[in-house]
């Protein structure tokens, strides 16, 4: 049987992760109130940012830019986006 949460990215009842993405509370606010669907599209989405800002991940500053930009992505708000980047339709 699916687990539906309430996905805080699209407002509304999605089937949820299987477990949590990370371990502790940060990893089970995301598996209690992000959809599978909105995840998945973060790490897309996470991918693109990192190769083509050609982000290092060794670099705390990096890491913290790059979370914050998880919680506006999560979130449906305003988030970072590659110059001359174009959403799929």
């Amino acid at each position: 049987m699916t687990r539906l949460v309430n996905c805080k990215k699209y407002s509304k009842e999605m089937p949820g992760l299987d477990q949590p993405p990370y371990p502790g509370p940060k990893g089970e606010e995301i598996f209690n109130n992000v959809s599978k669907r909105a995840w998945e599209e973060w790490l897309d989405h996470q991918k693109m940012l990192i190769n083509e800002g050609q982000i290092n991940l060794t670099d705390k500053e990096a890491r913290k830019w790059l979370s914050e930009q998880m919680e506006l992505f999560l979130s449906g708000q305003d988030y970072a986006k590659p110059k001359g980047y174009r959403p799929e339709k």
